[in-house]
């Protein structure tokens, strides 16, 4: 798959609020005392299984709320949600990894280095939630020094999901380290974390720019028995 325009807004959160959120097997990670949710817009095309050709990968927007986890060895991310256009693509993802995709009317204009971003949850099995910015990078492209927290929060190479039948698995991700820039951002509505009864900081997020990176996800292996 190829993303596109993506932006990473990042807030700190009192671990407290997070941590219940988090299944059993997972440990709940933290920079410098503090869990970080994040929301990430972006768009997506070439989605497809390997050994398919391009003309047959799907191309849509997809935004996910996401905080950060770790088992012995492995950090990665834990998805509360994601949000996409596509029919196929939201229920193929159900099935093959157990992620929290969910159905969205989503809407992605380009304006020069301008994102204007619109999106509303429309889906029965979840609680409405919306996001409306614009967004755009005013900086140089750079690549996050170890230990600092661009790189804490960007560089991760896994994912983790619960089945339906309630088994911890995880999946791996392959892509060269983010392209970076910082990003300018008018956050005009964000209810993306209603869902979870988190209310975000009322001060500016982090933001960080990313406009192209191409990425190759591996299928989810289980972790732990668990019966979550």
């Amino acid at each position: 798959m190829r993303w596109h325009d993506l932006l990473f807004l990042h807030w700190p959160v009192r671990p407290e609020l997070i941590r219940p959120l988090i299944p059993r097997g997972l440990e709940l990670d933290t920079f410098d005392g503090s869990a970080w949710l994040g929301v990430v817009p972006f768009r997506m095309t070439g989605v497809r299984p390997r050994y398919f050709p391009p003309f047959a990968g799907l191309a849509f927007p997809e935004m996910n709320v996401r905080t950060y986890v770790w088992t012995p060895g492995r950090s990665g991310v834990w998805f509360f949600s994601l949000d996409a256009t596509n029919w196929l693509a939201v229920r193929a993802a159900r099935a093959w990894y157990g992620l929290p995709y969910y159905d969205a009317r989503m809407n992605v204009q380009l304006e020069q280095e301008t994102v204007h971003y619109h999106s509303r949850r429309v889906d029965k099995k979840s609680t409405r939630a919306e996001f409306h910015a614009s967004y755009k990078p005013t900086g140089e492209v750079y690549r996050s020094a170890p230990g600092t927290l661009d790189r804490w929060l960007t560089d991760r190479y896994c994912l983790y999901a619960v089945d339906r039948r309630g088994q911890l698995r995880y999946g791996d991700i392959h892509h060269l380290p983010w392209p970076l820039q910082p990003a300018e951002v008018e956050l005009r509505v964000n209810t993306m974390t209603n869902p979870l009864g988190i209310k975000l900081p009322d001060t500016a997020p982090l933001a960080h720019f990313a406009r192209y990176l191409e990425v190759i996800a591996w299928r989810a292996t289980p972790l732990v028995s668990s019966a979550l």
